[in-house]
């Protein structure tokens, strides 16, 4: 018994030592203080002495810095497993080669760097031989792709320095970033070259991952701020110095003179040397070189930096600090222990990168808990490849989340990892003088460029090159590069110039007899001469060339000029050339520096004062018509408002309805005699006499005017009756016009050319009954020119624009970066005096006419439009009048109109009756007949000497009695009206 309890005692302490073994030695880790111990591969390259070494050294201090300050509160232990991406793993790659994934494999054989082979081999060895739970570097971009692949398959995370963009930690999970992305910069490159003002540059970089990744993003940006990259030079890291100096030739001839390299150190120093061989390291060239290059500067040797003098240069700006310089200190001192055979002893940005990558790397294992993990692996089946055989990484995806959160104030800076990449910081803007760089700015994304860090709050992002300091350009000048300048041995601008025998105010060309040099003058000459001359930001030398036959004779219409540009003939074409859609496919014009359109010149017409109705013309149709009906409507208004109050209103119809046409009519002239008594009468008159005096007074004024001034009416007003009347049509020789003129539908046989102003006058005063044209159709500039003499100007006048054009430019080949720059030069010319003392020089004739500058074409007729306001007033004048009668005229007559023992048709009738019935006003019948017995008698002699006609009527009676212009009047006599009237009843009656 006491054997058993003895035999169970044992199975429980070795049960217990069991579970020791798996749990509490892990925790404890290998070296058996408490430390957990996390393998960390380290992947550099151990011959680099700019890059691999520096790292290297600055790696295992960051990890020192780290346990040194958290010692007391650590529970990991990072341990380094360090390779050589460039010869210690040979041995060991050639015991896994026969494992190699096929899509490694596949690469390797196409890729062109055939030192990056031995990266798979180092990556597998540590991920298979040491089970690492991590892996920094390897630096360079066309190393890391492989590494990465393989961290994607294993769930490793991979912290490298590469800074291509084609590396993405987008499509690579386990790719940390620990370097600032190299197209991060293209911002700051863009910003130098936009503040300068270049409009071509040449882009220069190695055939390597690394070069080709940042160019795609330099080509769009340089793109967005109109700057062409004329050319794209690709040049291998084996290129010799032959092949780049015939490359650098090729470039020398070019017109461009802004270079932007992106390469690294080792091929940099070979291509300098050369430049400077090339002597394209003198004053009028502009050298800008990346940060890759910028930031290694100082283990260039002096002989390199010797040709680079005068480049500026982009780089990551690292804060100083305390910190960084103690680092420095110490580094210096642990560098020279661990590199005795090396003689250099400077800190570059990729070293204080890997320092954060790494620290950030010991933050990250520490705060995800990890403890000694093995890798998954896969159930046992045959031929599996070497990396199913390795697994995945158990803490991998724990350990990645921890290092995507990472946050800290690091020696490069801020070192703050989102979307798997550190974040860009502000740029160092350095120009390369005597031994080293010199700062000469800043770029920031918010700000832009700056002399310094120090912002405002009001301050914007500002291109300012004012905001940069003095910068000591290649060739020791302080003069900034124009950008561009006339290849080395090439000829002169070849400007093609026309060759016509008239215009000559516009261009003219003449030879010297006895040199046979080219004179070219004109309007369109001493625009171009002043911009080139003083308005571009550098020199451009310049020959004008005629289009001519060898005897002198224009080669061709302006089509055919434009075209040589196109050919190669020519390099730009200058004259009085319209910038027009079929043109610009084959050449790039300027702004346009003159007036656009296309317009006709045609004689003026004198017939309307011969004409017998020209008094019909001062009012059109609908105006007359108007203002009959008005007339006719006011009579009606009067007549209705004065019928059953004025005698003179009544009587039978046909005397009646003349007084309703009579009355209105004889406002014109103010000569009516007949009063009014009804004050609804004199309201609506007095509305009417106002809208007579206005629409007289016009009348008269527009006749006026056609009597003075219609000889100036136009013969031809509109293109369209030149086409639908088959006239024949004058246009300039050689002008696009002819093209214009047939789009419209021209008939061509009635289409006439012509080469000068004395032409185009004898073709209009002939006309086109007698061999001449009907009208001459030109650009605007040449009929302003035309009309400008005064033997033409009182003869014709222009009508339109019919047709918008662009007006004259300058035209270049398709590209040209020349295009552009004289663009914004026509502008400054244009909005200054200098244009307008060019065209008093060759296009003012000091003509004084008043067509000079171009009749309007408009009807001479007055319109309804005009007066519209004048008819709606005396409108409701009459309305509100009329109202107001009927209303009276109800409620005087309200029995009838409401009688219900009347039918309406009787009530009508009534009504009728009563208006038509003369109304009796007892106040008017008062005045009209005084008392019985007032007045004086009438002699006796009065009966006796005038005895009456049996015929005489009442009413002849009261003719001879009363004065139209009086009233109610009395004879000489004192006899009463009244008793006059009795007398004369009593002879009737006898």
């Amino acid at each position: 018994m006491q054997e058993h309890r003895r035999y169970c005692s044992q199975l429980l302490v070795l049960l217990v030592l069991f579970i020791i073994s798996l749990y509490v030695v892990p925790i404890l880790g290998k070296n058996g203080n408490g430390l957990i111990e996390v393998d960390v591969g380290v992947i550099l390259d151990a011959d680099d002495q700019m890059v691999g070494k520096v790292s290297q050294t600055c790696v295992s201090m960051a990890l020192e810095d780290f346990y040194a300050l958290n010692q007391n509160h650590s529970t990991t232990r990072i341990v380094l497993h360090k390779r050589d991406s460039k010869g210690d793993v040979v041995e060991a790659a050639s015991a896994v080669v026969g494992y190699l994934p096929d899509m490694v494999y596949r690469s390797l054989i196409n890729y062109r760097d055939l030192t990056s082979i031995e990266l798979p081999f180092a990556a597998i060895d540590l991920l298979k031989n040491v089970q690492v739970q991590a892996i920094l570097g390897p630096q360079r971009s066309s190393q890391a792709k492989f590494v990465i692949d393989i961290g994607n398959k294993t769930q490793v995370p991979i912290i490298s320095q590469a800074t291509s963009p084609s590396l993405s930690p987008a499509d690579n999970p386990y790719f940390i970033r620990g370097a600032q992305k190299g197209s991060s910069q293209v911002e700051s490159l863009i910003a130098i070259v936009q503040s300068f003002g270049w409009r071509e540059v040449v882009l220069i970089y190695e055939d390597t991952d690394y070069g080709r990744g940042v160019v795609p993003f330099l080509t769009d940006s340089f793109h967005g701020i109109s700057t062409q990259v004329r050319h794209r030079s690709v040049l291998s890291l084996s290129a010799s110095d032959d092949h780049i100096l015939q490359e650098l030739y090729k470039l020398k001839t070019m017109q461009t003179r802004v270079f932007v390299v992106h390469m690294l150190p080792f091929l940099a120093s070979h291509f300098f040397t050369k430049v400077k061989q090339a002597e394209m390291m003198n004053k009028g060239y502009v050298w800008i070189i990346t940060d890759g290059l910028t930031s290694l500067l100082d283990y260039m040797d002096t002989t390199v930096i010797d040709s680079m003098q005068g480049v500026i240069g982009v780089k990551p700006y690292v804060p100083k600090s305390s910190k960084l310089e103690n680092f420095k200190v110490r580094w210096r001192k642990r560098f020279r222990q661990e590199n005795p055979d090396v003689d250099i002893f400077e800190m570059n940005v990729f070293g204080l990168w890997a320092y954060d990558s790494a620290t950030a790397l010991a933050k990250a294992v520490e705060s995800s808990g990890i403890g000694v993990s093995k890798f998954k692996k896969p159930v046992a089946k045959e031929n599996l490849i070497d990396l199913a055989v390795i697994g995945i990484s158990e803490m991998g995806p724990r350990l990645l989340q921890s290092l995507q959160n990472i946050k800290f104030n690091g020696l490069s800076g801020k070192f703050h990892l989102r979307n798997g990449q550190l974040q860009p910081s502000s740029f160092q803007i350095v120009n390369v003088i005597g031994k080293g760089e010199r700062e000469i700015g800043f770029w920031t994304r918010k700000y832009g460029i700056s002399k310094n860090l120090s912002f405002s709050s009001s301050k914007n992002y500002s291109t300012n090159n004012d905001d940069l300091g003095a910068i000591i350009w290649p060739g020791e000048s302080n003069v900034v590069p124009k950008g561009w300048e006339m290849p080395t041995g090439e000829p002169k601008l070849r400007v093609g110039v026309p060759v016509k025998g008239g215009f000559t105010q516009f261009v003219s060309v003449e030879r010297n007899s006895q040199t046979n040099a080219v004179n070219a003058t004109g309007f369109c000459i001493d625009v171009f001469k002043e911009i080139m001359d003083h308005y571009l930001p550098y020199d451009v030398p310049y020959e004008f060339l005629p289009f001519e036959t060898p005897d002198g004779e224009s080669a061709g219409s302006y089509n055919d000029l434009v075209y040589q540009i196109s050919l190669g003939n020519y390099d730009a074409v200058v004259g009085d050339v319209t910038i027009v859609s079929n043109r610009s496919r084959f050449v790039d014009f300027t702004l346009p520096y003159t007036e656009s359109g296309v317009a006709m010149v045609v004689p003026f017409e004198d017939d309307d004062r011969k004409n017998a109705w020209i008094f019909m013309k001062p009012l059109n149709m609908d105006l007359w018509l108007t203002t009959g009906v008005f007339f006719v409507f006011t009579g009606f208004m009067v007549w209705a408002f004065e019928h059953r109050v004025n005698e003179e209103f009544r009587g039978p119809p046909s005397k009646q309805v003349g007084m309703i046409f009579w009355f209105s009519f004889s406002t014109l002239v103010f000569a009516h005699k007949e009063k009014l008594i009804s004050n609804l009468s004199r309201f609506v008159i007095i509305v009417w006499v106002f809208v007579v005096l206005v629409l007289t007074s016009s009348y008269t004024a527009s006749l006026t005017s056609m009597l003075t001034v219609q000889k100036l009416k136009p013969s031809i007003t509109d293109i369209r009756d030149l086409i639908q009347s088959k006239e024949y049509v004058g246009y300039q020789q050689g002008s696009f016009v002819e093209g214009l003129l047939k789009n419209q539908k021209f008939d061509t046989s009635k289409l006439k050319n012509y080469s000068t102003f004395e032409q185009y006058d004898e073709a209009l005063s002939k006309g086109s009954k007698n061999e001449g044209v009907a009208a001459i159709i030109d650009e605007l500039p040449y009929i302003r020119l035309f009309l400008s003499n005064p033997k033409y100007c009182s003869k014709y006048t222009i009508v339109g624009p019919i047709y918008k054009t662009a007006g004259f430019g300058f035209a270049f080949p398709k590209g040209s970066s020349l295009a552009p720059d004289v663009s914004r030069a026509v502008l400054n010319v244009t909005e200054k005096n200098v244009m307008t003392k060019i065209e008093e020089e060759w296009l003012d004739e000091g003509a004084t006419c008043a067509e000079q500058d171009g009749a309007r074409v408009t009807s001479d007729s007055l319109t309804l439009d005009s007066f519209k306001g004048l008819f709606i007033v005396a409108a409701v004048a009459s309305f509100s009048a009329l109202i107001l009668f009927l209303s009276i005229f109800l409620y005087e007559n309200w029995d009838t109109f409401a009688s219900n023992d009347l039918s309406i048709r009787e009530k009508l009738i009534a009504m009728a009756k009563t208006f038509d019935e003369e109304k009796d006003n007892s106040s008017d019948a008062s005045k009209r007949k005084p008392p019985t017995g007032e007045g004086m008698a009438v002699p006796a002699t009065a009966t006796t000497d005038c005895p009456q006609s049996p015929a005489t009527s009442d009413s002849q009676l009261a003719e001879w009695i009363f004065s139209p212009d009086e009233g109610l009047s009395t004879t000489e006599t004192s006899i009463p009206i009244h008793e006059t009237i009795e007398m004369v009843e009593i002879n009737e009656e006898r």
